[in-house]
């Protein structure tokens, strides 16, 4: 679609937004959002008609880009049939829904419990996994974001839960394996991996076994950085699970349904959890959707007794209609496996090249379509660009790069010190290098802040 430029309407719009709607995560006389008039595929334009390659695949959630016809026509079909129904009935497009994503996920995880999206598919699984064990305590890493509700808030490890952390849910944090950022002085991804499960089974062990209700992990830590776990530290997690009783929940709720090359994260390291939370991607966010998939043994514990949670809207039918007609794309379509090659063939080795010409990246990391790079103020120190969780003037090398990757028409993904690669998994190899094209020159500008 060519964008027709219509900077009135655009005017119209920002207005009313100013006026009336409250933005999450912002202060809300300090934010200049961008008023867009459209989208298609892996891209999105403005009412003056300028386009932008989108690198934040919506919230990281557009896997299958922007307004796909299969899903439209889907949701448009689901309408006309039945818009809306009671959870608690039987109706085509829940029931498809649920099978397609069970045939998908790992293992036993057969039982799907649906939700609005990823936090309270959060929300849920920890209630599940308390109620199952009949132990208190949560146990998740630092470097970590699983939602803005209240529960999810509180187990998530990144500044966004300081103002919410009751102290009193029940969470305990740890430190997860990061060797670039090592709490463990490790030297190799090995030392990373051991040094990490030991000091998580001794964090268990202080806290008590017997108190510990479930450990709650994302599968690759989207926010937080993209931090690829090393090899044997997932399958050390579920051994020290099954040693204690300890119920593994694996958050894939940004990781999942293609974004790795692969169509849940879990599939790349051959673990299976107990619970696995999905939302995002599982329809390209066309229509709120989330879920919890559940192992036997879990869904056991409800056979005959009552699980005390629902959702008015839960397997609502739009949204399942659209997850429906999304999976059936992305097989179709080959989306997983297109965006397996694009990572190990063009996005990670163009990205490690980058690395290498501007002294702005201190690191590199990433799978599929599912990338980080860690902006440094110097390389040898490794003294991040900005300051951990900057703002205002402290945040101004992060802001003028974001800036300049805005005018070379892409939209990027920054959260502290880093820049997320993001596009949707079906994005194509042309659109691909252009978006790279732009990022090389908007380094630039970030190499002007290193020492």
């Amino acid at each position: 679609m060519t964008p027709q430029p219509n900077p009135k309407a655009g005017a119209a719009v920002k207005a009313a937004d100013r006026a009336h709607v409250f933005h999450s995560w912002s202060a809300q006389e300090l934010i200049d959002p961008l008023a867009v008039a459209g989208a298609e595929g892996s891209s999105f334009w403005d009412y003056d008609g300028k386009r932008y390659l989108d690198l934040t695949s919506g919230l990281v959630y557009t896997n299958i880009g922007y307004q796909h016809p299969k899903v439209v026509a889907a949701i448009q079909e689901q309408a006309a049939r039945m818009t809306t129904f009671a959870p608690a009935f039987a109706i085509e497009a829940r029931s498809e829904a649920a099978r397609l994503i069970a045939e998908r996920t790992p293992g036993d995880l057969d039982k799907i419990f649906f939700t609005n999206g990823g936090a309270d598919a959060v929300e849920h699984a920890v209630r599940m996994a308390r109620l199952h064990t009949g132990r208190p305590k949560v146990l998740s890493a630092y470097r970590s974001y699983h939602g803005g509700t209240q529960q999810a808030i509180n187990i998530t490890g990144d500044p966004r839960r300081w103002a919410s952390d009751s102290g009193s849910a029940g969470v305990v944090h740890f430190w997860a394996p990061f060797l670039y950022r090592s709490r463990f002085y490790a030297e190799t991804e090995e030392q990373e991996c051991a040094r990490a499960l030991e000091h998580l089974e001794t964090t268990i062990a202080f806290e008590g076994p017997s108190t510990v209700a479930a450990i709650v992990l994302e599968t690759i830590p989207g926010t937080a950085g993209i931090m690829v776990p090393p090899a044997g530290y997932l399958a050390g997690v579920r051994e020290i699970c099954d040693k204690y009783g300890i119920v593994f929940v694996l958050d894939e709720v940004m990781a999942g349904f293609g974004r790795t090359g692969e169509w849940f994260a879990a599939d790349l390291f051959g673990v299976v959890p107990d619970l696995m939370t999905f939302a995002k991607g599982v329809n390209s966010g066309y229509v709120p959707l989330g879920g919890v998939a559940i192992s036997g043994r879990i869904a056991e514990t409800f056979a005959k007794r009552p699980y005390p949670g629902g959702l008015t809207y839960s397997g609502h039918p739009l949204a399942c209609a659209a997850a429906v007609a999304t999976i059936n794309v992305m097989a179709e379509e080959g989306v997983v496996e297109h965006a397996a090659r694009l990572g190990s063939d063009v996005l990670g080795p163009a990205l490690r090249d980058l690395a290498e010409r501007h002294p702005s990246v201190g690191d590199v990391r990433g799978v599929g379509m599912f990338w980080a790079l860690e902006l440094v103020k110097d390389r040898e120190t490794r003294e991040p660009l900005v300051p951990y969780n900057a703002t205002g003037q402290d945040n101004a090398p992060m802001a003028a790069f974001a800036a300049a990757a805005k005018a070379h028409g892409v939209w990027p993904f920054v959260n502290m010190n880093r820049t997320h690669v993001v596009p949707p998994c079906n994005v194509s190899e042309a659109e691909l290098k252009e978006a790279l094209t732009a990022l090389d020159a908007a380094l630039s500008v970030a190499d002007e802040y290193t020492v």
